[in-house]
């Protein structure tokens, strides 16, 4: 099922979404992460990005945190960024997103139509006010200069095939009740202020013929309402690997080992938990689930996972 985007622009001119690609597979596949909390090269920060490369296309998923920790790892990492043309940002929060006006100030005078286009599930630019008034969003406040910067954004309602395999979620339905956010902030939603449940948190799932392989920023939807969502959209395959943050750090041990008895349900093969997931959830699915040391790993700056090949998790965490 595909529901067509609607664009959200902050540039001058309209721009329409290119045509839905042909239905297909991923069969080269690298997810490499640029920031995270461990850092075995490169500097370490709470927050996530990762680059990821797909049958020669590359997206860069999510920015980080502080302005410049994604281009100096990306730097250090010899990842060219001017060959980079889509980004995909998996939710409002400044840890996710402090990195993108440098990244693409950076990269614009070399290559202007690097990280020029930007993916977002709606209720990214929702207002979130604090108590004192002031703006919390940091997308919201940060418009006209990415509009300066020549950066034009794409607002998904629903899941959306982006390449030929690749797919974003869009909003995720909250089928299982996964609280895994952390703030207890309010949104300005169309049906009023309410509770900040962070409704654009979107994920990238990649369908190859091992299963699927799902890239997440904070999961904050829930990973396992993320793979349901998932399985319904694109194809109700076992979970090959999971990438990124799940938000799995506050829960208490009934929620973690539900959420990993889920995962080995779901055939998880392959978890490299960065940011958010936490390192004893990480320990606790690798148990749970059946997995190893080598199929399961807590994601550090550099590490990877390569599609046939496994998870390079850097010395650090090896």
């Amino acid at each position: 099922m595909l529901i067509t985007a609607s664009i959200v622009l902050l540039a001058s001119t309209a721009v329409r979404p290119a045509p839905a690609p042909a239905a297909g597979r991923v069969h080269a596949l690298k997810i490499q992460i640029l920031s995270t909390m461990l850092a075995d090269d490169g500097i370490g920060e709470w927050g996530f990005a990762a680059v990821v490369e797909a049958d020669g296309q590359r997206i860069l998923f999510d920015t980080g945190a502080r302005p410049a920790t994604v281009l100096q790892n990306a730097k250090e990492l010899k990842v060219d960024l001017t060959r980079v043309p889509e980004v995909v940002l998996s939710h409002n929060h400044s840890d996710h997103t402090g990195g993108l006006l440098t990244l693409r100030k950076d990269v614009a005078e070399r290559a202007p139509g690097a990280l020029a286009r930007v993916h977002v599930a709606r209720g990214l630019f929702w207002s979130r006010p604090r108590a004192d008034g002031t703006e919390a969003n940091l997308p919201l406040k940060t418009r006209a200069d990415y509009a300066a910067a020549g950066i034009t954004f794409v607002e998904h309602e629903g899941p959306q095939q982006i390449l030929p395999g690749v797919w974003l979620t869009g909003p995720v339905p909250r089928v299982h009740p996964e609280r895994n956010w952390s703030d207890t902030g309010k949104v300005r939603a169309p049906e009023g202020l309410v509770e900040d449940t962070i409704p654009e948190d979107q994920s990238l799932v990649f369908d190859t013929d091992r299963g699927l392989v799902i890239l997440a920023g904070c999961g904050h939807a829930g990973i396992v309402n993320t793979i349901d969502h998932a399985r319904k959209v694109v194809r109700a395959a076992p979970i090959h690997a999971i990438v990124g943050g799940l938000h799995l750090f506050a829960l208490d041990d009934e929620r973690l080992n539900w959420t990993a008895d889920q995962l080995k349900a779901n055939g998880l093969a392959n978890l490299v938990g960065a940011h958010c997931t936490g390192i004893e959830a990480v320990y606790r699915i690798r148990q749970r689930a059946g997995l190893d040391r080598t199929t399961a790993v807590v994601g550090s700056v550099g590490s990877s996972f390569v599609l046939g090949q496994g998870i390079d998790p850097k010395d650090l965490a090896r």
